[in-house]
């Protein structure tokens, strides 16, 4: 049986798989009436990216891909996430001997992906081999942040406090003029600048209240976090305030045990001095006694 956190990853990646040409499509729709500012600039594809040999699936997706487009066709209307957890179930009921062949057949082509990828990099100069490491260091880097906000949302991380303008924006979008997002956005924009102050106080106050929300949960969650040993979730400022606090909560410590261990030396100290005049003082008697008895 495959580890959960592979099954997981393989359910993911064959969902995007199953999906990429209604993607493609989708995002074709999109940057029409997308702003400028939502739209980051995309990488043309080169010769040396569309020859570069792409990594085989592992074993489960093989089984999967084929298997969700046909579960498609016959129950279209499942969702693919729910197709998928059901492919995923039945991959782990099947034996050895079923799972054999999709095993075998990854593990043909890793050998050859292995081949063809020493190849492809032999015939790239040490500019292209550099952009790639490049590259691949910075995808690795957006896949952590990724995956950091999903684990902050599993965990229930609250939602960062709202703007004015983005409050009076998700109440009037609806209604704005224009007919994609981008002429919404600039008529929005344009009210929202034509807004009286007595009116954009209201938003104001809304956000206050909003960022007050806002503290309110994000304290609590952190002290949550704290106790489940997750501090290093908790923000830059957060984590700084604890470091303080328990830089200064050990001072006071030490300062309390410095103090007791000075008292207790002075006790000693008296309590020898009371001992030893007592003692001088019992020699003095005794000498005095026996000298009256002379």
């Amino acid at each position: 049986m495959a580890p959960l956190s592979f099954m997981t990853a393989g359910v993911s990646l064959a969902v995007k798989s199953f999906n990429v040409f209604s993607c493609i499509s989708s995002l074709a729709r999109c940057t029409r009436v997308l702003p400028t500012v939502y739209l980051t600039s995309v990488k043309c594809l080169t010769s040396q990216a569309i020859d570069r040999p792409k990594k085989p699936m592992n074993a489960f997706l093989r089984f999967a891909v084929p298997q969700a487009a046909i579960m498609s066709r016959q129950h279209p209307g499942n969702e693919r996430g729910n197709l998928m957890r059901n492919i995923a179930e039945q991959w782990k009921t099947m034996s050895p001997e079923q799972k054999q062949p999709f095993q075998e057949a990854t593990a043909q082509a890793m050998q050859q992906y292995k081949v063809d990828i020493k190849s492809y990099k032999a015939q790239l100069s040490p500019a292209q081999l550099q952009q790639q490491l490049l590259e691949t260091k910075q995808k690795l880097a957006k896949k952590k942040v990724n995956s950091k906000k999903r684990e902050l949302t599993k965990l229930g991380k609250p939602k960062y406090p709202r703007k004015p303008f983005n409050i009076y924006m998700s109440e009037h979008y609806d209604e704005a003029r224009g007919t994609n997002i981008w002429e919404k956005m600039k008529s929005l924009q344009e009210d929202w600048k034509s807004l009286s102050s007595q009116l954009k106080q209201v938003y104001i106050q809304l956000a206050q209240d909003d960022a007050i929300r806002f503290k309110n949960e994000i304290n609590a969650w952190e002290a949550n976090m704290v106790e489940i040993g997750r501090e290093d979730l908790l923000r830059p400022k957060s984590l700084s305030a604890r470091k303080k606090a328990a830089s200064k909560e050990k001072k006071e410590q030490i300062a309390s045990e410095e103090k007791a261990k000075k008292t207790n030396k002075t006790t000693t100290a008296k309590s020898k001095a009371g001992a030893k005049a007592g003692t001088t003082a019992t020699a003095q008697a005794k000498s005095k006694k026996a000298g009256k008895m002379l």
